[in-house]
């Protein structure tokens, strides 16, 4: 249950925060650091903030749709359940529950668009819990780790983009990491189980259809 830390983490912070959202105890800290940020906005830290900025909007439910009809396709009830209920309970009920329990004020002149509530920060959020089902769902075990390493770029990534387009605090972005990677382990942990049968039962189906095939013993498997 690896996923309940990060959660609670989150959670903690909203309340410190929501104790006082103009003022919060680290309010000093996000504001050096929205100043370390203050520009030039141009050049290619710009075009770099608005690729992550669209990700992180509806263009990035391109990703996760997609992988999710190639799940049905292919019948992984089980996995297209998992990144069902990952990405659906992550954003609407973790991260959007904590913006209307905190309801904090955004940096002034944000250079996007932004809806209400700056805590947490929904881009970060979505980042770090599409490395988590991506990880789960698209890359063997062996090879995670190499996987959690880029996934913790690309977040960071995410979090200096908000921050850098004075859309969210660092401490907004920072909650939103964590609350979405919080999510995501929450929710492979409780469906581990069924992901373990599924992927037993896609092994005995390869295994079944090469003993079909009298020449698929003689092909060694690369894998």
């Amino acid at each position: 249950m690896a996923g309940l830390l990060p959660l609670a983490a989150a959670a903690a912070t909203a309340l410190v925060v929501r104790s006082d959202i103009t003022d919060p105890p680290f309010q000093r800290l996000d504001d050096r650091w929205l100043d370390w940020m203050g520009g030039p906005h141009d050049g290619p830290y710009l075009a770099a903030a608005t690729v992550l900025n669209w990700f992180g909007g509806p263009v990035g439910a391109v990703l996760p749709l997609s992988l999710l009809f190639l799940l049905l396709f292919r019948r992984r009830w089980a996995s297209a359940g998992f990144l069902l209920a990952a990405y659906l309970g992550g954003n609407m009920f973790v991260i959007q529950g904590l913006k209307h329990l905190v309801d904090r004020p955004r940096p002034a002149d944000p250079l996007v668009r932004v809806d209400h509530g700056s805590f947490p920060s929904g881009h970060a959020a979505t980042a770090a819990l599409l490395v988590v089902v991506a990880g789960a769902l698209l890359v063997p075990a062996a090879r995670r780790r190499a996987w959690w390493y880029g996934g913790a770029v690309f977040t960071l990534a995410m979090m200096w983009s908000r921050t850098w387009l004075h859309a969210h605090w660092l401490t907004d972005t920072v909650a939103g990491a964590v609350a979405g990677a919080g999510a995501g382990l929450l929710t492979w942990w409780l469906f581990q189980p069924a992901l373990a049968r599924e992927s037993v039962r896609s092994h005995d189906r390869r295994g079944a259809a090469a003993g079909a095939d009298p020449g698929a013993a003689a092909v060694p498997d690369g894998g």
